[in-house]
């Protein structure tokens, strides 16, 4: 049973009254999907990469260098300098490795527990969040891949492996690997994170089609679904797609959080300008 008692007096009025709305449609969803940027991360400290002073304010190494994401995220860089590409790859997996997710991931599966479907994930993130937080990898499609697994340079099979062995550890100050990187186990070739970067024409995405494989399966039966988009801008659009794709296939509603782009598609759906760890817990506030 939704409530509004309260929550003016803990939030302010204009989220609130936001909060009541996107409430409201989540009460008389079927299934949550949930639809999640880079964005969702940053309540956790995890850099967005917003712009390219963002990113080089998080890797001040590579801004010495005058190296952007793309240069930095790209197979080029792995090929030409393996000691950099890890060094800038190691230090993103062992900082997901160590962050603990914030509580709006907590709040978003006790939603989805309250449909009847039940909840599903979409996501550009690499970085393992939601499977960190609990939820069922069975429901998690990670479009982009994950920094958790590995594949060969080489392409000597076409298979991936999970990045667990693998401890690195980065000179902060170049931006480089310790150590050996890792290799293939089959060939010996220098392995790469099974993830999409920039101008990538070998990354394995069988992994990745499994996952929508079994999302889509799951969003077949959904009649009611409410999409709850969190931290997802428009430069590249795979979330934003995804969410216009469950309204126009699915009649879903949406709630997009964003703290700078927030418009929805119709007088239906509710925009929060906010983050996601506020933005959630004033909607799960008025659910009571």
């Amino acid at each position: 049973m939704r409530t509004d008692e309260g929550i003016g007096a803990a939030w302010p009025s204009d989220l609130a009254g936001l909060a009541a709305q996107a409430a409201d449609l989540i009460d008389q969803a079927d299934a949550i999907v949930v639809a999640a940027g880079a964005g969702m991360g940053v309540d956790s400290g995890l850099p967005d990469f917003r712009g390219t002073q963002g990113f080089w304010q998080a890797y001040p190494a590579l801004a010495k260098a005058r190296l952007d994401f793309p240069s930095i995220a790209s197979p080029t860089t792995f090929a030409r300098d393996p000691g950099l590409a890890w060094g800038f790859y190691g230090h993103r997996l062992a900082l997901y490795r160590a962050t603990i997710p914030h509580e709006g991931f907590r709040i978003l599966r006790e939603l989805g527990a309250r449909t009847p479907l039940g909840l599903g994930v979409f996501t550009s993130n690499v970085d393992g969040q939601f499977q960190r937080a609990g939820f069922d990898p069975a429901r998690v499609q990670e479009c982009h891949g994950s920094i958790h697994h590995l594949q060969c340079m080489r392409l000597c099979r076409e298979e991936t492996w999970s990045a667990d062995g693998f401890e690195p550890e980065v000179d902060e100050a170049t931006c480089t690997l310790r150590g050996d990187p890792p290799l293939c186990p089959r060939c010996g070739a220098l392995a790469r994170p099974n993830l999409l970067m920039f101008g990538d024409r070998d990354w394995i995405e069988a992994r990745s089609k499994a996952q929508e494989n079994a999302l889509n399966a799951w969003l077949s039966r959904c009649e009611r679904p409410v999409v709850v988009e969190i931290g997802a801008g428009t430069a590249i659009p795979s979330v934003r797609l995804f969410t216009h794709s469950v309204v126009l296939n699915h009649g879903g509603r949406v709630v997009r959080v964003n703290p700078r782009d927030c418009a929805v598609p119709s007088r239906h759906d509710v925009g929060m300008p906010f983050g996601a760890a506020e933005a959630l817990r004033a909607i799960q506030a008025c659910l009571g």
